[in-house]
């Protein structure tokens, strides 16, 4: 047993951040990570041609920002060097093959328990602690809907975690289900390597070019959000014009208002629009069933396929650990409390790349938790 004065599960961008604010304040923690890395997900589960979609100054982690002669926009190895550079800077040494099976509150002895499976020596480890910061994040593990038949198609099926390119797709007919970032990137990734490649659109969708989005996150900083919107969807329509003739369907409410109300983000176009604009990619309705190689939509549209890659998000797994009652997380493991009172719970709880604003909304929520746990140590120190 080891005690700590604070535990963080989870070693991605959200786990590191934590840590860099509490280590700048010299207040002791652990940074606990299931996978034999850190920043798994951008490791091993991201696609190759993968960018950050927002520009650079909205992409850092707490006190340090990208080189001034870094692309605007970061490539994913790229990504990876500055977290690397992030660690080494701040002295964290995330503790990985950690497994937590369960995590509960002492209230007797007012502190959390946390028993841990080290994977890699087959040891099982328990740390207590007076804060708990739950960092694994909404993108914890893939997500596949439950599609009538899906179990009887013959073809190859994975979710967008496991694609890193098309080349061996090539020649092939793929359907991508999802119209998100990873869903239209990997649609056009599919393309460039000359696969039959078709897209679900099953909802609604804002989609902007990487500039409209700069501009309209800044001008957010100086005017409301309809009027932001307004620009933003004017501009598209100047770039894409009607796109609901290709099957794809803009929201009622502009993107910026979209995203504060649902935490769901406009699609960047990177390409893939052009694609459907000239009909080498395909957009299909939803997807009614699936029978062998045979896929039915919406429409009683009808098409065979030999593979289909789930661009369709990820879930929170924090309930399959976390004893907390529903107190803080609802059944879906997202907190309970929206943006922006999201990352504080009860008794020391805190998590942290729950908000549904990206890497900007990690970097705010980390400073806030660092501030907050300080706070309550000084006062617990007062006291004393």
């Amino acid at each position: 047993m080891e005690e700590t004065q604070v535990i963080i599960v989870g070693a991605g961008p959200a786990g590191l951040a934590v840590s860099a604010c509490l280590n700048r304040l010299s207040i002791r923690n652990i940074v606990l990570e299931r996978d034999d890395c850190c920043a798994s997900l951008w490791r091993k589960r991201a696609y190759d041609r993968l960018k950050l979609h927002l520009a650079k100054n909205y992409c850092s982690l707490p006190y340090m920002s990208f080189p001034d002669n870094a692309p605007t926009y970061i490539s994913r190895v790229d990504f990876l060097k500055y977290l690397d550079e992030y660690m080494s800077f701040f002295g964290i040494e995330p503790r990985c093959c950690r497994t937590v099976e369960r995590a509960w509150y002492n209230e007797v002895e007012e502190k959390w328990k946390v028993g841990v499976d080290n994977t890699s020596s087959g040891v099982q480890e328990r740390y207590d602690c007076k804060f708990l910061v739950v960092a694994t994040g909404e993108n914890s593990e893939g997500f596949l809907p439950n599609i009538p038949g899906l179990e009887s198609f013959n073809g190859e099926v994975l979710h967008s975690s496991g694609y890193d390119n098309g080349q061996r797709f090539r020649g092939k007919d793929v359907l991508v289900v999802g119209c998100g970032n990873s869903g239209m990137e990997i649609a056009y990734d599919l393309s460039n390597h000359d696969a039959n490649t078709s897209i679900v659109v099953r909802s609604p969708v804002h989609v902007l070019t990487k500039d409209i989005v700069r501009l309209g996150m800044f001008l957010l900083k100086y005017f409301p959000c309809n009027v932001v919107d307004s620009i933003s969807i004017n501009l598209a329509k100047l770039k894409y014009g009607d796109f609901s003739k290709y099957g794809i369907q803009r929201p009622r409410g502009g993107p910026f208002l979209v995203k504060a109300k649902t935490g769901r983000s406009p699609t960047i176009d990177v390409g893939c629009m052009k694609r459907i604009q000239r009909g080498e990619i395909k957009v299909l309705p939803s997807i009614t069933c699936i029978k062998g190689e045979q896929v039915r939509f919406a429409y009683g549209i009808m098409n065979c396929f030999d593979a289909i890659i789930f661009a369709t998000g990820y879930k929170s797994t924090v309930l399959n650990w976390l004893e907390d009652d529903k107190k803080h997380f609802n059944e879906d493991g997202m907190p309970n409390q929206r943006f922006p009172t999201h990352w504080k719970g009860e008794n020391g709880l805190y998590c942290v790349g729950f908000g549904q604003q990206g890497l900007l909304g990690i970097s705010n929520d980390a400073q806030k938790i660092a501030s907050d746990i300080s706070l309550a140590l000084g006062l617990k120190i007062a006291m004393e």
